[in-house]
């Protein structure tokens, strides 16, 4: 299906742009027959100023799900569907964040904020309207996003605890924190990014929760990984729910200094977390108890503790999988020593040796330009083409043209405008930003080429973004490991694939050899659902759903909801979807807490039939 889309091009649609354009009027006008068609309830009212292949995005406002909805009849199917049971009312238009955007010359779109309310929540969304040949402005992009649940706001701001408290806090919190008096409703398995910033949400919403972190420390997820570890992300990009990184922060974080603040953001948010501690099975509890889920923890003096909750959320992310180590003939008879790369911590624990790391995305370059740095000898054995791109020229274009960066709109501003864009359709834009990218990056991407590397631009040429998004991997993002494979610092084997090894190193297929003292498989994680079936058993394990990567509709397959087992949820990504994300999940987890959950909408679009 998203092989036979197109962007909204001027060309496409013949269409210009009126020189005397009044912005507000053309957004105004079209606001209000689709408000006063969405709240009549009468979907042919709604689709009539949509163009045909519109797009309509709904993140749990009107489906209790994620999902995107391609061309008028799909939409029109979706809102006969779940209008009347939303009974969505009380529209408004942002009338300060109308604006005409032209991200390209032959693209141009107005853009719009609203806000609405349906019977359980509060909830907002993004409209893109396009210019058609008789002079109208048509919808070919919509965004519905859930806020908040009606009753049920966050305790932050003027709803935050005004009690002074005289001396009695640490007390309090001594015991909130060992759930002394009763057990937590919701327990977070990992607290890193993902943990932390869902905890935090669900205290605000007045949901306990407790974090169990199997390390000693709070960041430990970061600091305990190797040493040259550094976020390719820009700050911009990463701020945390309540507390964002303050304004002398590097644009680039280094993983010891995020592991410290990771530690410092719970403590400030006064999260319930436990450390040393991790949970050696989820089991479910017999049909009529009071809750769903017995939670076993063993504790960091040894002793266990048995939780009953109701929600169970898997914060482990992709490290928290199984190492996915390929196996070669010979492996055995090998005499240096073999790593993933999750067991890596620094290239001096390896002075003087011959090091060569297999695989050629963001691990395998962080790694061998640590070697490089050091003076040690390393060679990277490239399996499989990589897409690169510079964080210099690659990021200011990437982040939606730029939307996370110096001068951007506020974040929560630019987090929806980001979702508006459906995956599918980001994937077209991407092509355009890739090509571009390329082109600033030339004449490193010829070095590249020069000295034999492969390169990828990713599905369709649409780069980072789909490789990301399916299979969280592929790409680099170069902060200088590729200039140092350009010199030569950084010795390359891309000529043939991998044999056997030998007792001195590795065998390839046309014959030639790499003697090595040392061999790290940077060749990531398997499935995520691994380390779930690790607890919960196989029985439990078998019914689990996809998590990462992208459904029909360009839709995550689980993460952020229940990954199809009742209280079962998933919480994962980076630190701009751990915050958006966030929201999400603690408001399904509050809305079935107090009983006003509905229905997931399950139907299926008529294009996936």
């Amino acid at each position: 299906m998203a092989s036979q889309l197109s962007l909204p091009t001027l060309d496409r649609l013949r269409s210009t742009i009126p020189p005397d354009l009044d912005v507000q009027h053309v957004a105004q006008q079209w606001f209000k027959a689709f408000s006063d068609g969405m709240v009549s309830g009468i979907p042919s009212d709604v689709i009539a100023d949509f163009v045909d292949d519109a797009f309509w995005r709904d993140m749990f406002a009107l489906t209790w799900d994620m999902r995107t909805f391609q061309s008028t009849p799909a939409i029109e199917k979706f809102l006969a569907d779940q209008l009347k049971a939303f009974k969505v009312s009380a529209f408004k238009l942002r009338k300060d964040l109308v604006c005409l955007e032209k991200p390209y010359p032959d693209l141009a779109w107005i853009q719009g904020f609203f806000d609405f309310e349906t019977q359980v929540g509060l909830a907002s969304g993004v409209f893109r309207l396009v210019p058609l040949p008789d002079g109208t402005w048509k919808a070919h992009t919509v965004l519905t996003n859930l806020e908040d649940l009606k009753g049920f706001p966050e305790k932050i701001g003027s709803l935050r605890n005004f009690q002074p408290n005289h001396g009695k806090w640490a007390d309090q919190r001594a015991r909130e924190k060992e759930f002394a008096d009763a057990d937590p409703q919701v327990v977070v398995i990992g607290g890193g990014q993902s943990g932390l910033e869902i905890a935090a949400r669900l205290k605000a919403l007045d949901v306990s929760t407790l974090v169990l972190e199997k390390h000693e420390r709070v960041g430990d997820n970061w600091r305990k990984r190797y040493e040259a570890l550094c976020l390719h992300d820009p700050v911009w990009y990463d701020h945390m729910p309540y507390i964002p990184f303050p304004s002398t922060w590097p644009v680039y974080s280094p993983a010891l200094k995020l592991a410290d603040w990771l530690e410092s953001y719970a403590h400030s948010l006064e999260l319930n977390v436990w450390t040393s501690s991790a949970a050696t099975s989820v089991t479910r509890l017999e049909p009529g108890s009071k809750h769903k889920w017995r939670v076993a923890v063993k504790r960091h003096d040894g002793q266990e503790r048995v939780l009953n909750v109701n929600q169970v959320i898997f914060c482990m992310g992709f490290g928290g999988s199984v190492p996915r180590m390929p196996t070669y003939p010979g492996m055995d008879e090998f005499k240096g020593q073999i790593l993933h790369s999750g067991q890596h911590k620094r290239a001096l624990d390896h002075k003087g040796k011959k090091v060569v790391v297999v695989g050629s995305c963001t691990s395998a370059h962080d790694i061998c330009s640590d070697y490089c740095e050091h003076d040690i000898d390393v060679t990277m054995c490239q399996r499989g083409p990589t897409y690169i791109m510079t964080t210099k020229e690659g990021m200011p274009r990437l982040l939606c043209m730029p939307l996370f960066w110096d001068g951007g709109p506020p974040t929560d501003i630019a987090d929806r405008i980001n979702a508006s864009y459906p995956n599918h359709l980001l994937k077209l834009m991407h092509v355009r930003l890739t090509k571009n990218i390329a082109e600033a990056d030339k004449v490193l991407l010829d070095g590249l080429r020069k000295r034999g590397f492969k390169l990828s631009f990713g599905a369709d040429d649409s780069g980072f973004l789909l490789l990301a998004w399916e299979k969280a991997g592929g790409y680099y993002l170069d902060v200088g490991a590729s200039q140092l494979i350009v010199d030569g610092k950084i010795k390359l084997k891309s000529d043939s694939p991998m044999a056997k090894f030998t007792p001195s190193g590795l065998e390839f297929e046309d014959g030639s050899t790499l003697d090595a003292d040392v061999v790290i498989f940077a060749t990531g994680w398997s499935d995520a659902r691994s380390a779930y079936r690790e607890l919960l058993g196989d029985e439990i394990g078998d019914k689990l759903n996809p998590i990462w990567g992208l459904d029909a509709e360009g839709e995550f397959n689980s993460t952020w909801r229940e990954v199809g087992v009742d209280g079962i949820w998933c919480m994962m990504g980076n630190l701009a979807l751990c915050r958006f994300h966030s929201k999400h999940l603690a408001l399904q987890i509050k809305a079935k807490e107090e009983g006003i959950f509905g229905t997931r909408y399950s139907a299926v679009s008529p294009e996936h039939v």
